[in-house]
């Protein structure tokens, strides 16, 4: 850790790799809340994976893998939208169709990229230390995307994700807020990427949110919570991979799933305790002094 935190005052690669972290923080607060309230994490699965068919293409035909990236994920996102609304009794099957698809037309275009000759692992599993700066821009509109349009269309889309029939009822139109919150999503998708890349990314998204719901219920509550949390783990998984020279990525995500496993046993036994002390109380708590 000290030796990090030496490196950290002269080193830029490692000050960009922590302002990417940071920033990708904002987006896993926010919309990763959103996909735990609405329990839709297999379908941002889907968006995450279909989105090595974007940088795939984007790579044949020399473009950056990012905005191929960012085109794939929406593109994704609206269509595992509309496959589940319209065929919900085979929601999984074609999910999981269009997951292996992306994934399969990625490989297939990086392998004929002529001269490509990158590491597809950087895409799978991310490398936070190897992001350029002009792409921290990136990340940072990405993320002010992602706050105006959560301000501007909150309480629809909390209505979107805790009832979407009762919010039919209100008025609410369910399927155009249910698409935004995908796009959003793949969106998120995009900003992780550099961070843990495509296998992992839904570590990132679900975990810091998860952890937040241990203790906090108000979805605001829970998205400001997740965000520090985000920032946390992204931090602490770059200072501690830094010095034994491992891959960030994946030490990032096994250090959220510690802290997520460990807080779901300390918030199980606070709750047992809690019930217990209601159903018997304790005599000597109702005597006066």
């Amino acid at each position: 850790m000290t030796e990090f935190l030496s490196a950290l005052g002269h080193q830029p690669f490692l000050q960009t790799a922590l302002l990417a972290g940071l920033l990708a923080s904002i987006g896993t607060g926010v919309v990763g809340s959103l996909v735990v309230v609405k329990r839709i994490t297999f379908l941002a699965g889907g968006i995450a994976h279909s989105v090595l068919g974007g940088i795939g293409a984007a790579l044949y035909f020399g473009l950056d893998p990012l905005l191929g990236a960012l085109a794939a994920a929406v593109l994704s996102a609206l269509l595992i939208g509309w496959v589940r609304l319209a065929w919900q009794a085979q929601e999984d099957t074609l999910i999981g169709a269009l997951w292996a698809i992306g994934m399969a037309v990625g490989v297939l275009f990086v392998a004929k990229t002529p001269g490509y000759a990158g590491d597809l692992m950087t895409y799978l599993f991310g490398n936070i230390l190897l992001v350029p700066q002009r792409e921290l821009w990136l990340m940072g509109a990405l993320d002010a995307l992602l706050l105006i349009v959560i301000g501007l269309y909150y309480r629809q889309l909390l209505a979107v994700c805790f009832d979407e029939e009762l919010a039919r009822l209100r008025g609410v139109n369910v399927t155009f807020y249910y698409l935004l919150l995908l796009v959003l999503v793949a969106v998120t998708v995009v900003l992780l990427i550099q961070v843990v890349g495509l296998i992992l990314v839904i570590a990132l998204l679900t975990l810091p949110a998860a952890i937040a719901g241990h203790y906090v219920k108000s979805v605001g509550r829970m998205m400001a919570v997740a965000t520090a949390i985000g920032a946390l783990l992204t931090s602490l998984g770059l200072a501690l991979s830094y010095e034994p020279d491992l891959p960030v990525g994946p030490t990032i995500i096994l250090l959220a799933g510690f802290v997520y496993l460990a807080s779901a046993i300390a918030s199980r036994l606070i709750a047992r305790r809690r019930t217990r002390a209601t159903l018997h109380p304790d005599p000597a708590d109702g005597e006066s002094p």
